[in-house]
């Protein structure tokens, strides 16, 4: 199950949100009656894929509470606020990737925003690994390069001889071509 945290100083709202988020999926694993008590939680508990608060919270508005969990998670937030400031509220944080629902609410429209939040991020988590395999990449090119280089100016090779000892040494020795530039790296680079 999809883990989930509500944030709402109701107890009526959070059972019935609950109720709906287990139909999608969803376990609660935390509730939280304001702010603070959310913040204490989050680094002790396991990151939530949704986050839902519901406006405005007794010890804060939630605006705050949900561009940190935005900031500091991967976790969807859904914001539900008085449909009298839905519009400006969801200007403020649509460029976090915060939904913004206006009360009253209902059944579907939670269900709708919950769907789509969830497909936007799964989106992003596979953008996330997408980048993080390429960072990856990128760091494993610059240390083959350094290698070569270092066996340019020692070994006095050209470009491609140094790439091609680099290749050749992989294959023989049966190591990735980043465990031969760092054993290139240790032995001249001292």
């Amino acid at each position: 199950m999809k883990r989930s945290v509500i944030v709402s100083s109701s107890v009526d709202f959070t059972d019935s949100i609950s109720a709906i988020l287990q139909s999608e999926g969803y376990s609660t694993v935390h509730t939280a009656a304001c702010g603070n008590e959310l913040r204490r939680s989050l680094h002790s508990e396991a990151e939530p894929e949704l986050a839902v608060i519901d406006c405005p919270l007794p010890d804060e508005f939630g605006q705050e509470l949900a561009l940190r969990i935005s900031e500091t998670t991967s976790a969807a937030v859904l914001l539900i606020c008085g449909s009298y400031i839905r519009d400006d509220l969801a200007e403020k944080v649509s460029d976090s990737g915060i939904a913004v629902a206006s009360k009253p609410i209902n059944r579907q429209k939670i269900i709708n925003a919950v769907r789509s939040l969830s497909a936007s991020r799964s989106r992003m988590m596979g953008l996330k690994k997408e980048n993080a395999g390429l960072l990856t990449k990128i760091d494993e090119m610059r240390l083959i390069n350094r290698a070569k280089c270092t066996l340019m100016e020692y070994l006095k090779f050209t470009e491609p001889q140094a790439h091609r000892y680099i290749e050749k040494q992989a294959m023989n020795t049966r190591q990735t071509r980043r465990e031969v530039a760092l054993r290139i790296l240790a032995t001249y680079e001292r």
